[in-house]
């Protein structure tokens, strides 16, 4: 065995002793309490039989883009579904990158410059982590939701400043003070970046619209791989925003283009999720019974959205609990260090609208007997 291949083997028995290993699952027949399909999208058949009369009415119907967007990848089919995106959103531009993880690793890769400050939320998403890092910037991390963190952070920011922060945290499922952030960084002449992936369909155009707050962003990344079913994601800002990322950000330049029936299955999305307010209040209807039958439960996160923590505080014990409920027949997920912080391990439960009130009910009934056994 080389050296190379002793370092891959040895890095792999520390993780499993960690008991953090990780390993791929196939799909099964369990309740989804696991998955981020929060309004039912990417299971819809109606979805699927537009997604496949949008595709089959094209006159251009490639199965593959045949190159990125800045070579022979471009269609002025994309360019008026990134309007139709922006307008829906209140936003001037977007463009279209082809995952969120892309989005954000092109706009925070290129967006800062040597000398200039990113400042991020301590539980930001790895892919804007990575995209910062890959900057020049001098980056710096406040505490989670902590004005006055942040605040001290902004006192030190040295060239251009850009915040980012989520609408609604991937791993706690909490809202920021959006208006107080928003306030902050107006005093000190930083940019804002917020991350909308798991607001959007929750709140159906996302927090920002939801709030009013639209035109004091200066940036928005929406998702479209969580609540509209599909695949890939665009950053909202103004037209100059959108050239830049055009010219600079090289997972949008150095990759090939997604495909029609990508870009027809966003389209399709969006159609549905301007006609989904019934399917928003039932599942706000499913987040609120959930809360309100494990009220009392010990560790339990507070959160609005579809997403439901409870702190376990260890591995083992989040490993167990999960298998605990999959044996019940409820497909609930232990999230582990390294992926969260250690002694924040937890099960994260996402609820969503098409949970029925019967299995809610025992997932509720379940995790109490857990907690109290």
């Amino acid at each position: 065995m080389n050296s190379s291949e002793a370092f891959i083997e040895q890095r792999l028995a520390e993780r499993k002793l960690a008991g953090s290993y990780r390993i791929l699952k196939p799909e099964n027949s369990l309740v989804d309490f696991c998955s981020n399909d929060y309004l039912g999208f990417a299971r819809s058949a109606e979805l699927r039989n537009k997604i496949d009369a949008e595709v089959n009415g094209l006159q251009l119907a490639l199965n593959g883009s045949t190159g990125s967007r800045l070579l022979s990848g471009n269609l002025q089919y994309t360019e008026d579904l990134e309007r139709e995106i922006a307008f829906f959103h209140n936003s001037v531009a977007g463009l279209l990158f082809n995952s969120g993880y892309d989005a954000n690793v092109g706009l925070f890769s290129c967006i800062a410059q040597r000398g200039d400050t990113i400042i991020i939320d301590e539980l930001i998403h790895a892919s804007i982590i990575d995209g910062a890092r890959l900057s020049h910037a001098n980056r710096h991390t406040f505490k989670h939701n902590d004005l006055d963190s942040l605040e001290a952070k902004l006192k030190q920011a040295k060239g251009n400043c850009y915040v980012a922060i989520e609408s609604v945290y991937s791993m706690d499922g909490d809202t920021p003070p959006l208006l107080d952030i928003v306030l902050l960084t107006e005093k000190y002449g930083a940019a804002l970046i917020v991350d909308e992936a798991h607001a959007i369909g929750l709140y159906k155009k996302g927090l920002i619209n939801e709030r009013g707050i639209e035109n004091r962003i200066f940036a928005r990344v929406i998702t479209f791989g969580k609540a509209l079913g599909c695949h890939g994601a665009i950053v909202l800002g103004s037209e100059a925003l959108r050239n830049y990322l055009i010219n600079f950000a090289r997972s949008f330049i150095y990759t090939t283009a997604a495909s029609v029936h990508q870009i027809a299955s966003i389209k399709m999305a969006y159609q549905m999720l301007q006609y989904s307010d019934e399917t928003i209040k039932v599942l706000n209807n499913n987040i609120g019974s959930f809360k309100d039958k494990i009220s009392n439960a010990s560790g339990l996160l507070k959160s609005n959205s579809a997403i439901q923590c409870l702190l376990l505080n260890d591995n083992d014990r989040a490993r167990k609990a999960a298998l605990h409920l999959q044996n019940k027949a409820l497909d609930v997920r232990a999230i582990l260090s390294p992926t969260v912080p250690a002694g924040t391990e937890r099960l994260r439960i996402c609820l969503h609208a098409y949970n029925t009130i019967d299995e809610i009910n025992l997932l509720t009934k379940t995790i109490n007997e857990l907690i109290n056994a």
